[in-house]
């Protein structure tokens, strides 16, 4: 309907359309005929946009206003009439003229650049926004070959081969421009294919985005993912991205040279500041910081120049140098005398001249025989076996000494669930008065069945149960069973009243209530409170706290006998004697050694060192003996393998004593044995 739809009529059936001569060429663009020639290249923007047809097609064409094809420049129905012909091309005409001017509009105003590119690799055209991006005007760069722009290095030639045969519509891409200053634009480039009307390629159009700003972001937070804030080093990340790198290199780049075929090898300097807490908690932690900087200074400028060498740090006060291309232990070694050597001169911090030491953990070996995770986890174990032995010294990886630190850690985490599988066992060793020789008591000794290492004595697992807290159940389990069996021989045997001793660990005192523990074991197994000994060394007894003492005081209280093992070795405040809730002192088996020599009369002529320590150790155990006595304490000799060393202990007016020349620790059948018969047989077994 006329006014309803401005220009229907241009695609009504009975109009004409003339064929556009812009067909002629893909740049040539709709004249009108008044306007003179134009100024400069235009592109069609169909064909830069690639979505129109190309000047080997120009029999086909489209209606812009309705899409209709044209034949000959027309469509025709039986109503046309020849006076609207010409009104029909000048709509025709008036809509090219408008979507050239869309797309102009589009090409010239967009923020992002844009270029149409020959197959020759020149520039046809490129808009404002592409030229400002690389400092240049839009007409210097028309005909500009790409590469005077791009570098061509690292482009994917494969990709864009792909694009120029046809093969692919697009790809995309990061590249550096050139700026027109010298410097570089990061940008990201996306490659888009035009084709002809056959479909055959013909341009291409490339869309650059500058990037420049999201890729120093990107460099920043890369920086900060793998060094440390603080120091500056690489951190930990870091590290293990470079030792990853150099075993898969490693792996798949055999060594050249005469050394071509054999294995690279890698080693590792892990170190630790020694006493560093100390001074975190004495100055505060502003100076440990900076201490912790002038530390990596120090390292990092002690290491410069040495491009295999890396310093990194690895948390808290740890740090390591990792040597890629390692020439062998002696070189690590080397490098660790080195950084102890470091480390030696004072530092000066915020007014502080500070000493610190480092322990060092030294690991190298060829590559094929480890991975990085291991690596580490070696170097920190035997830096802490350098802690172990002294500190301010550096210790090589010992592997021998890594399986037994890997058969303790193995019995660590074993410990519990073993508890639970019914693993443990409970020996007993009896102790016999040496003025009469009859059994007074017997001592509990857990053993455990290893299921892989066999029957394990205490010395090898109670030390790991104490570090990890199992000892607080375990011990909690020693003590009722001891009690049940306490109780079985005092059924079987009511006229001997035979006691238990049971070993009482520290933690077992810290970490839970022993005075209720020993309550309901004796209330559970009806062992009187007197046949119960509880053993606990000195160094447990007299450490800080009175937590302990209240304790022991409490049980003491309850009736139950409370002895010191190994008396002689720990603290020996003998002035705790008259004031501790104690029973018993058992005598460490150091002092019994020296009664293995024969008897002084027994050794004519001068004494030799060895008698003069035995005659030592005896007027030692004598004089302990006397003292307990005076204090209304018995005394318990250990380690006793002869009857001459019984014999001398005797003398010495010692009361209990126990070792194999009794009996060796056995099933508690074994002490019913001894009881049924009334002495032990002393075989000196």
């Amino acid at each position: 309907m006329p006014g309803r739809n401005e220009g229907a009529d241009a695609h009504h059936p009975g109009v004409r359309h003339e064929e556009s001569p812009r067909r002629r060429h893909l740049a040539a663009p709709v004249l009108d005929p008044a306007a003179g020639p134009p100024a400069g290249p235009i592109t069609d923007p169909a064909s830069a946009l690639g979505a129109c047809r190309t000047l080997e097609e120009p029999e086909v064409l489209l209606c812009p206003t309705c899409s209709t094809p044209l034949a000959n420049g027309t469509h025709r129905d039986a109503t046309d009439r020849p006076d609207r012909a010409d009104g029909g091309t000048d709509r025709l005409l008036a809509a090219l003229r408008a979507s050239e001017s869309r797309f102009r509009a589009a090409f010239c105003d967009a923020v992002i650049g844009m270029a149409l590119i020959d197959p020759e690799d020149r520039i046809i055209e490129v808009n404002p926004a592409f030229a400002g991006l690389i400092g240049r005007g839009v007409g210097e760069l028309v005909r500009t070959h790409l590469h005077e722009i791009i570098d061509p290095e690292g482009m994917p030639d494969r990709l864009f081969a792909e694009l120029v045969h046809g093969e692919r519509e697009r790809f995309r891409v990061e590249k550096q421009l050139k700026h027109r200053e010298g410097h570089e634009v990061w940008s990201k480039v996306t490659v888009s294919l035009i084709r002809d009307g056959a479909g055959q390629p013909l341009y291409t159009l490339a869309l650059v985005e500058d990037i420049t700003e999201q890729r120093r972001l990107g460099d920043r937070l890369e920086y900060q993912a793998l060094h440390d804030p603080l120091t500056r080093l690489p951190n930990r990340a870091s590290f293990f991205e470079r030792l990853d790198a150099a075993c898969l290199a490693a792996t798949e780049d055999p060594a050249p040279g005469p050394a071509a075929g054999a294995s690279r090898r890698v080693g590792v300097c892990y170190l630790d500041l020694d006493g560093f807490a100390a001074i975190n908690e004495a100055l505060g932690h502003h100076i440990g910081d900076q201490l912790l900087i002038a530390v990596a200074t120090r390292l990092r400028r002690g290491f410069d120049g040495h491009d295999t060498h890396l310093v990194a740090r690895m948390g808290g006060d740890e740090f390591a140098v990792l040597v890629t291309d390692s020439l062998g232990s002696e070189q690590l070694t080397e490098l660790a005398d080195r950084i102890l050597e470091l480390l030696e001169r004072p530092f000066d911090v915020a007014g502080h001249r500070l000493v610190i030491t480092a322990s060092v953990g030294v690991v190298e070996r060829s590559v094929h025989e480890t991975t990085p995770t291991d690596l580490v986890k070696d170097a920190d174990a035997t830096l802490y076996w350098s802690k172990a032995d002294g500190r301010a010294r550096w210790t090589l990886y010992d592997p021998d000494r890594g399986a037994h630190q890997l058969t303790r850690q193995l019995l660590a985490t074993a410990l519990r669930p073993a508890l639970e599988r019914g693993e443990f066992t409970i020996e007993y060793q009896p102790l016999v008065g040496l003025a009469d020789g009859a059994v007074h008591g017997a001592e509990a000794l857990v053993r455990w069945r290893h299921p892989r290492y066999g029957t394990l004595s205490p010395d090898r697992f109670i030390p790991l149960a104490e570090e990890s807290g199992a000892i607080v159940p375990l011990g909690k389990w020693v003590l009722e069973e001891s009690c049940r069996q306490a109780r079985q021989w005092l059924t079987e045997f009511p006229d001997t009243e035979t006691f238990v001793s049971v070993n009482l660990a520290a933690r077992q005192i810290w970490d839970s209530d022993i005075v209720a523990d020993v309550a309901r074991a004796l209330d559970h197994t009806g062992l009187p409170a007197r046949l119960l000994q509880l053993e606990i060394t000195e160094s447990a007894l007299l450490g800080p706290g009175g937590r302990p003492l209240q304790a022991l005081q409490a049980l003491a209280d309850m009736g139950v006998r409370i002895a010191i093992d190994d008396f002689g070795t720990g603290y020996s405040n003998l002035a705790y004697l008259s004031r501790l809730p104690v029973h018993v002192l058992k005598l460490d088996g150091t002092f019994i050694e020296g009664f293995r020599d024969p008897a002084p009369a027994e050794r004519p002529g001068l004494p030799a060192f060895g008698s003069r320590r035995s005659d030592a150790d005896e007027q030692i155990v004598g004089a302990m003996v006397q003292l307990a006595h005076t204090l209304g304490l018995t005394v318990t000799a250990e380690g006793i393998e002869s009857a001459a060393q019984a014999e001398r202990l005797r003398l010495t007016g010692c009361d209990t004593a126990q070792g194999w020349y009794f009996a060796r620790p056995g099933e508690a059948a074994l002490v019913a044995a001894i009881l049924r018969e009334g002495r032990p047989a002393l075989d000196g077994r």
